[in-house]
């Protein structure tokens, strides 16, 4: 179902598991926000009064291993991306997410387990329209031998991703999807992250990863699989990029009316691309939804963009 206003939660939902870096329990709820909100992170069980950050680009002060938020006292909440794009996905507007350590819990390595909960907890509309971020023209960024970019589509968000690694295990996969919730449900929510056995055997020699386990995460020697149950999709790995991906740009602070390319990308190049894009107040604008019409006759002329249901706003202010 597509919304023309803006949604948030029924009701709390909680999960508890434990950090993927930090190995040590972790819980997090998710609940309702008031219209315009987006998405709050709250961090609790702190010394003293619980601090809030507002998930968008200008909180993220980290993406070597994970998106990490905070404010100008440092670090809040690690590993923000999987929750994102489950909220982002599944079309939440806002949201309250409340978090007692300073990791959300991996739980499978993927996104089902937080759109399970969303499920749980129920979407509701709410009175204002909703509001989306529309890329007028194309932004660039290369980083290395990785390469990111928004272009426009007026119709909605899309996710063209590439991958190529030298494991020959994974090797070069891409996947392309256009994000509503059914596809996000069926197609890109279950894929878990991954890695080699090397890189979790150098992760744990840093003092990372201490969480990581089989039932949280896709490993890979030179030659095989390691997980027993095997994968979820055939092209697993990728499919995980495009879940983080999602979840990295719904720091943009809005829905995005766009297409998102990546070649050989992760969390520092996403975050790269959605800089690029909000530091350009000439490629892009906001707009907002128009309340759902009345069914076409036939032969009636459509209009407007996503469904005839988009309308001008006003010029970039986004916080």
């Amino acid at each position: 179902m597509k919304f023309s206003r803006q949604t948030t939660l029924r009701s709390q939902a909680t999960v508890t598991g434990v950090g993927v870096h930090s190995g040590r329990p972790a819980s997090l709820t998710i609940g309702p926000a008031d219209i315009n909100a987006g998405f709050i992170f709250v961090r609790t069980g702190l010394d003293g009064a619980d601090r809030e950050v507002r998930a968008n680009a200008k909180s993220v002060i980290a993406t070597e291993l994970a998106t990490v938020l905070g404010d100008g006292d440092g670090a809040l909440v690690s590993t923000a991306e999987h929750v994102l794009a489950a909220l982002r996905g599944m079309g939440v507007d806002n949201a309250i997410i409340e978090a007692d350590g300073p990791e959300v819990p991996i739980m499978d390595g993927s996104a089902a387990p937080f759109v399970a909960a969303i499920e749980q907890a129920g979407i509701r509309e709410q009175s204002a329209p909703r509001r989306y971020i529309q890329v007028l023209k194309p932004v660039q960024v290369a980083i290395g031998d990785s390469f990111g970019e928004l272009r426009p589509n007026s119709r909605g968000f899309r996710t063209e991703i590439e991958i190529d690694f030298a494991n020959p295990m994974i090797g070069r996969q891409r996947f392309c999807c256009d994000l509503d919730p059914e596809t996000f449900r069926r197609d890109v929510c279950r894929a878990r992250t991954f890695g080699s056995m090397t890189d979790v055997t150098r992760l744990w020699s840093l003092g990372y990863a201490l969480g990581a386990s089989f039932e949280n995460s896709i490993v890979f020697d030179e030659t095989r699989m390691l997980n027993t149950e095997g994968l979820r999709y055939t092209d697993e790995c990728v499919r995980h990029k495009v879940l983080d991906a999602i979840g990295d740009l719904a720091l943009a602070g809005l829905p995005l009316l766009g297409t998102y390319r990546s070649v050989r990308g992760g969390h520092k190049l996403n975050h790269a691309v959605l800089t690029a894009l909000l530091d350009d107040h000439k490629a892009w604008r906001v707009v907002e939804a128009e309340p759902a019409r009345r069914p076409r006759a036939q032969g009636e002329a459509a209009g407007g963009m996503v469904g005839g249901m988009i309308a001008p706003a006003y010029g970039p202010d986004v916080s």
